[in-house]
């Protein structure tokens, strides 16, 4: 009878314990994005794709040369519709404190990363938001006519 209600304790806490690492979350899908390659202002990628409600991982790894402060790079994803000339032109006026991320512009804003230079690494988790098609671009001045591309949300 004891070896019986042991082994029943046993069996539940085994279910007990199954059914908690079902519940675990799982880990974002990782996209690694380099930008900077040969010293140039692009990123190694320009079209990305998700699924609605998605938790992904942008990973932006800097491989120029150049210091932050002549070529640093971000990678920021904005809502659609967001005209990546009319933000980059204002990211212009920005700092790097800000990340060359405008007060003006900062609504449009889905995620960034911090603006980055030679051998720097940097990440932003998020959720994606619903179908759309998402610009991504690097706001550090000048660089968005070459560095950007979409995020396809189905």
């Amino acid at each position: 009878m004891k070896f019986k209600a042991l082994t029943s304790l046993f069996v539940m806490a085994l279910a007990v314990a199954a059914g908690a690492s079902s519940l675990s979350a799982a880990e974002p899908r990782e996209i690694k994005v380099v930008a900077g390659k040969n010293n140039e202002q692009k990123f190694d990628v320009t079209a990305l794709t998700a699924t609605a409600g998605e938790e992904i991982k942008i990973t932006l790894t800097i491989a120029s040369t150049q210091p932050k402060m002549i070529m640093g790079h971000n990678f920021v994803l904005l809502k659609p519709g967001t005209d990546v000339t009319d933000f980059g032109l204002d990211a212009a006026g920005s700092t790097p404190a800000a990340n060359y991320i405008p007060d003006s512009m900062k609504a449009a804003v889905v995620a960034n990363t911090k603006l980055l230079g030679p051998g720097e690494t940097d990440s932003v988790t998020f959720k994606v938001p619903g179908p759309g098609v998402y610009p991504f671009m690097c706001s550090f001045p000048g660089h968005f006519g070459t560095m950007q591309g979409t995020l396809t949300v189905k």
